[in-house]
Protein backbone atom coordinates (compact mmCIF):
# COMPACT_ATOMS: atom_id res chain seq x y z
CA UNK A 1 0.00 0.00 0.00
CA UNK A 2 1.77 3.29 -1.52
CA UNK A 3 1.31 6.56 1.33
CA UNK A 4 0.33 9.76 -0.21
CA UNK A 5 2.98 12.40 0.32
CA UNK A 6 1.66 15.09 2.35
CA UNK A 7 0.64 18.08 0.24
CA UNK A 8 2.70 21.41 0.86
CA UNK A 9 1.81 24.41 3.05
CA UNK A 10 1.67 27.38 1.91
CA UNK A 11 0.83 30.39 3.92
CA UNK A 12 0.15 33.77 2.11
CA UNK A 13 0.11 36.87 3.62
CA UNK A 14 -0.79 40.17 2.17
CA UNK A 15 -2.91 42.98 3.61
CA UNK A 16 -5.32 43.03 0.47
CA UNK A 17 -7.89 40.39 0.24
CA UNK A 18 -8.28 41.05 -3.49
CA UNK A 19 -4.67 39.69 -3.67
CA UNK A 20 -4.75 36.43 -0.86
CA UNK A 21 -7.98 35.68 -3.65
CA UNK A 22 -5.91 35.74 -6.68
CA UNK A 23 -3.22 34.28 -4.84
CA UNK A 24 -5.41 31.16 -3.91
CA UNK A 25 -7.09 30.92 -7.29
CA UNK A 26 -3.58 30.88 -9.00
CA UNK A 27 -2.04 28.02 -6.96
CA UNK A 28 -5.69 25.99 -6.00
CA UNK A 29 -5.33 23.67 -8.52
CA UNK A 30 -1.46 23.06 -7.67
CA UNK A 31 -2.82 20.74 -4.88
CA UNK A 32 -0.98 23.12 -1.78
CA UNK A 33 -2.84 23.40 1.25
CA UNK A 34 -3.30 27.25 1.61
CA UNK A 35 -3.41 29.62 4.63
CA UNK A 36 -4.15 33.35 4.07
CA UNK A 37 -3.35 35.99 6.65
CA UNK A 38 -4.49 39.35 6.27
CA UNK A 39 -1.58 41.01 8.87
CA UNK A 40 2.08 39.55 9.50
CA UNK A 41 0.37 39.17 13.07
CA UNK A 42 -2.05 37.16 12.39
CA UNK A 43 0.73 34.85 9.95
CA UNK A 44 3.16 34.63 12.90
CA UNK A 45 0.28 33.43 15.03
CA UNK A 46 -0.04 31.07 12.04
CA UNK A 47 3.73 29.80 11.99
CA UNK A 48 3.24 29.54 15.90
CA UNK A 49 0.67 26.84 15.10
CA UNK A 50 1.27 25.00 12.01
CA UNK A 51 4.44 23.65 9.85
CA UNK A 52 4.36 26.01 7.08
CA UNK A 53 6.45 24.89 4.14
CA UNK A 54 6.47 28.27 2.17
CA UNK A 55 5.80 31.57 2.92
CA UNK A 56 4.91 33.99 0.48
CA UNK A 57 4.24 37.28 1.43
CA UNK A 58 3.60 40.81 0.28
CA UNK A 59 6.64 43.78 1.25
CA UNK A 60 4.46 46.88 2.08
CA UNK A 61 1.69 46.03 4.74
CA UNK A 62 0.70 48.41 7.67
CA UNK A 63 3.12 48.07 10.80
CA UNK A 64 5.55 45.73 9.62
CA UNK A 65 7.12 45.29 6.12
CA UNK A 66 7.98 41.47 4.39
CA UNK A 67 11.47 41.65 5.21
CA UNK A 68 10.50 42.26 8.68
CA UNK A 69 8.03 39.83 8.97
CA UNK A 70 10.28 36.99 7.16
CA UNK A 71 13.27 37.83 9.32
CA UNK A 72 10.78 37.16 12.51
CA UNK A 73 9.27 34.22 10.64
CA UNK A 74 12.38 32.70 9.83
CA UNK A 75 13.21 32.14 13.49
CA UNK A 76 10.04 30.59 14.44
CA UNK A 77 10.05 28.22 10.66
CA UNK A 78 13.84 28.20 9.74
CA UNK A 79 13.05 25.50 7.26
CA UNK A 80 10.06 26.88 4.94
CA UNK A 81 11.08 28.35 1.94
CA UNK A 82 10.47 32.37 0.87
CA UNK A 83 9.08 34.66 -1.33
CA UNK A 84 8.44 38.18 -1.56
CA UNK A 85 5.68 40.01 -3.46
CA UNK A 86 6.20 43.73 -4.34
CA UNK A 87 4.73 46.19 -6.60
CA UNK A 88 7.86 48.07 -5.80
CA UNK A 89 10.83 45.84 -6.64
CA UNK A 90 13.43 48.68 -6.42
CA UNK A 91 12.78 49.53 -2.89
CA UNK A 92 13.72 46.10 -1.98
CA UNK A 93 17.63 45.57 -1.07
CA UNK A 94 18.74 42.49 -2.74
CA UNK A 95 21.17 42.31 0.16
CA UNK A 96 18.37 41.82 2.84
CA UNK A 97 16.21 39.52 0.91
CA UNK A 98 20.14 37.11 0.23
CA UNK A 99 20.47 37.16 3.83
CA UNK A 100 16.94 36.19 4.63
CA UNK A 101 16.57 33.83 2.30
CA UNK A 102 14.23 34.75 -0.21
CA UNK A 103 14.68 32.80 -3.62
CA UNK A 104 12.37 35.23 -5.32
CA UNK A 105 11.08 38.60 -5.73
CA UNK A 106 7.70 38.37 -7.82
CA UNK A 107 6.65 41.64 -9.07
CA UNK A 108 2.89 42.99 -8.61
CA UNK A 109 0.75 42.40 -10.51
CA UNK A 110 2.40 38.48 -11.74
CA UNK A 111 1.95 36.10 -13.95
CA UNK A 112 0.49 33.06 -13.02
CA UNK A 113 2.72 30.89 -14.53
CA UNK A 114 5.69 32.90 -13.17
CA UNK A 115 4.23 32.44 -9.79
CA UNK A 116 3.68 28.71 -9.79
CA UNK A 117 6.99 28.26 -11.07
CA UNK A 118 8.61 30.36 -8.56
CA UNK A 119 6.33 28.33 -5.91
CA UNK A 120 7.58 24.61 -7.29
CA UNK A 121 10.84 26.05 -7.44
CA UNK A 122 11.06 26.75 -3.77
CA UNK A 123 9.45 23.48 -2.49
CA UNK A 124 11.67 21.86 -4.79
CA UNK A 125 9.41 20.27 -6.93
Amino acid sequence: MSVEPRRATVLVVDDEVRILSAVQRSLRREGYEILIAETPAEALGILAEREVDLIVSDQKMPGMSGLEFLARAIRMRPQAARLLITGWTEEVPREEMEALGIRTLLPKPWDDGALKQAVREALGR
